[in-house]
């Protein structure tokens, strides 16, 4: 395939390191107490009441932890490259309750007893639930597809409680003890998450091509991919997703989880499946599919991944 296939990756694992510090020893050391610090916030939010606990978290990252890890300003950059005419006040609103969502989005995600409960009962919608039933009655593989947009564990759990089995195939974080535990919280949400690599590739391959359900996330930067319009801007897109579908005659279905403005509930909308075309087309609409949830919530996107690459044309 042309494309690197974007797996899941916990919003809080974009990190870049020292070269003085990276020893074997450093970097465990490194790894450890980094570790450390995660589970220590992780339980103290946990033995909050839920509605207590998102609003903690998000607080947590919006003020601290966020700017400390430079995320604000990279936010920043990103709204100005892509709306340079909105006035900065609004750009710095939408920053600020990004933030404030990226860290809700990451304590939901180790809810897990609490988060998928609450799930259940959201009544997913949309156009493409009829084709995805229909899919799950004949055996047809489907390919769920979604971006860092909301939360979208919320749209699978929503699904798997309905009895739709989806699996996933993870990034593996540089930590490997947070690495350890995250992948337990991927899990938790039910169907089968796969490694990202030949392996684990081949597991969701062949999940795939004995007529399972598997959810992709496309939204993220990947070198020598295809250039296609993002947002306004011209942003490299892998097409992954769109071969696979059009390899194993699987539905490609745009899905999300938008966050409502409680803050705590969410609504699930399954939209109608992309037809079968060319790769290319094929991700453009998806493209334009998540284009048009950010341009409508424009604070739920993760503004604060490296989308766009300006020195790599």
């Amino acid at each position: 395939m042309s494309g690197e296939i974007i797996a899941c990756q916990s919003p809080m694992s974009d990190q870049k390191t020292d070269k003085k510090s990276n020893t074997p020893f450093a970097r465990r050391a490194r790894h450890y107490l980094g570790n450390l610090l995660i589970v220590g916030i992780i339980r103290l939010a946990l033995a909050l009441p839920y509605r207590m606990r998102l609003s903690f978290h998000g607080w947590l990252v919006q003020h601290i932890l966020a700017p400390l890890a430079g995320y604000r300003r990279r936010a920043m950059a990103h709204l100005e490259h892509v709306w340079p005419d909105m006035p900065k006040a609004r750009r710095s609103e939408i920053a600020t309750r990004c933030l404030n969502n990226l860290g809700r989005s990451f304590i939901e995600n180790y809810s897990s007893e609490e988060f998928p409960a609450r799930m259940a009962k959201v009544e997913p919608r949309g156009e493409g639930m009829a084709a995805l039933e229909e899919a799950r009655r004949t055996g047809r593989p489907a390919i769920l597809v979604t971006g860092h947009f909301g939360n979208y564990e919320a749209a699978r759990a929503s699904l798997v409680a309905r009895g739709y089995g989806i699996g996933g195939l993870y990034r593996e974080m540089k930590n490997p003890y947070f690495n350890a535990h995250y992948v337990k919280t991927l899990e938790a949400f039910g169907g089968p998450v796969f490694p990202q690599g030949r392996r684990g590739t081949a597991g969701f391959v062949r999940h795939l091509k004995q007529g399972g359900r598997l959810v992709l996330l496309f939204d993220q930067h990947v070198q020598r991919a295809p250039i296609l319009d993002f947002i306004g801007q011209p942003a490299r897109t892998a097409v992954s997703a769109a071969e696979l579908a059009l390899r194993y005659d699987a539905l490609l279905i745009p899905f999300y989880g938008i966050r409502q403005d409680d803050g705590v509930s969410f609504d699930v909308v399954v939209e109608a499946p992309v037809p079968h075309s060319d790769p290319l087309t094929m991700t453009q609409a998806l493209n334009d599919s998540l284009t048009a949830r950010i341009e409508e919530n424009p604070e739920q996107w993760f503004w604060v991944h490296r989308r766009w690459r300006p020195h790599e044309k």
